[in-house]
């Protein structure tokens, strides 16, 4: 892992300290420094590697939030790129040596979504998709669902869940939802048995609460989203069938043209983005058409009501946050996810070649809005395969 250098030369002078801020100073830093410190000094390895200091480490850190981007490469020579809000720096996270045993070469990859310390991979050619252990320094291949072997193209992130297990275990789950012979279905790969499970979902016929004050463990997989109406999961820990959500949308004008998921500047005024049963809604407004350069001028944020039937409006970024962090595009991407009572969302886009990204999060309770400012990163021509929001890496 790729951090400052300046870690290196402040180890000797850190080992001086007494070992109770030894342990203060380390609570403050990510993963990979602390990696990178471990590797210097015995000093700070006897602290790190303590069962005290790594529980209470991995307490803290499940709380974080880090956002990965993989870039389009050989799997021999895959990076990711991963920011925590906890830090100031992007970090480079070499996956390479996980992926080229399994990965043939000329393999075409794809990022599909991380948890914890598990990160999934899909594969274009070969149709596989592939679980790497960061922790646990494993690599496994998943076998295919009951739908068969798919390609990258297949997989929407708004419609797939990774759920890690428990620190330090090796255990996952794996949920997507798609409609199979017209009828929505959940399917799920449980790691612990080596199986996938498939379900039919049912109709939530007696309107019960799945919006509002959300079940902490339930979990909303997007099936179909249209200009009116989407169609959405909600599932629970448990074997119970998972329930159908048709909530409707009626916050929109019929003139305005619609992109979900992904908006070119010649297409589209209104840019949706799901995940966790939200939907953040990117307004925006020509410039120049010609050039298809664009501004987006409103981002609201929407969930579902408590009986699932309808999204509800929550919250719209202020105007003076949206003027300080806007600028022109051509294309437009973005991801989302609620977790612990706090919508997150990051824009992706790209204008004359440069990519840029907007980190936005939404308070619930607080009923606030918060900005976390990217550092400047190689992103001019960028081949972008995949980018997601997750939980934090543990010790």
């Amino acid at each position: 892992m790729d951090v400052s250098r300046n870690l290196t030369s402040n180890a000797v002078g850190l080992c001086l300290l007494p070992s109770e801020l030894i342990q203060d100073i380390l609570f403050r830093l990510t993963l990979p420094e602390i990696v990178r410190l471990k590797s210097v000094s015995k000093t700070l390895t006897s602290v790190i590697s303590c069962d005290d200091f790594r529980r209470d480490y991995n307490i803290q850190s499940s709380s974080d939030t880090w956002l990965f981007i993989y870039k389009k490469r050989s799997p021999r020579d895959s990076v990711l790129h991963g920011f925590t809000d906890r830090s100031n720096r992007w970090f480079k996270i070499p996956v390479a040596d996980y992926l080229s045993p399994v990965v043939p070469p000329g393999e075409d990859l794809y990022f599909l979504t991380a948890s914890g310390d598990f990160f999934l991979f899909a594969s274009n050619n070969c149709r596989e998709v592939i679980a790497v252990n960061l922790t646990l320094n494993t690599v496994k291949k998943i076998p295919p669902s009951p739908l068969g072997p798919r390609g990258t193209s297949s997989w929407r992130r708004s419609g797939l869940k990774l759920i890690a297990g428990p620190p330090g275990s090796d255990r996952f789950r794996f949920l997507f939802a798609e409609l199979y012979e017209n009828r929505p279905v959940l399917f799920e790969y449980i790691s612990e048995i080596d199986t996938w499970r498939s379900v039919e979902a049912r109709e939530n016929e007696w309107n019960q609460q799945h919006g509002g004050q959300r079940e902490k463990e339930k979990v909303y997989l997007s099936v179909i989203h249209r200009r009116s109406e989407s169609v959405v999961l909600a599932t629970g820990p448990g074997n119970d069938a998972p329930v159908i959500l048709r909530p409707r949308f009626e916050g929109g004008g019929v003139e305005e043209r619609l992109a979900i998921g992904f908006s070119t500047g010649d297409v589209s005024n209104r840019l949706h983005v799901y995940g966790d049963g939200c939907m953040v809604i990117v307004r925006s407004e020509g410039v120049d058409l010609s050039v298809r350069v664009r501004f987006f001028t409103c981002i609201e944020v929407w969930g579902l009501s408590v009986d699932g039937r309808q999204w509800e409006f929550m919250s719209r970024v202020p105007e003076v946050l949206v003027e300080r962090v806007r600028k022109p595009y051509n294309a437009m991407m973005g991801c989302l996810e609620e977790r612990d009572g706090i919508i997150r969302v990051i824009l992706v886009s790209n204008f004359e070649g440069l990519w840029d990204l907007i980190w936005l999060s939404y308070d619930l309770e607080r009923r606030l809005w918060n900005w976390v400012p990217l550092p400047a990163t190689s992103m001019k021509g960028l081949n972008m395969a995949g980018i997601t929001l997750s939980t934090g890496l543990t010790l």
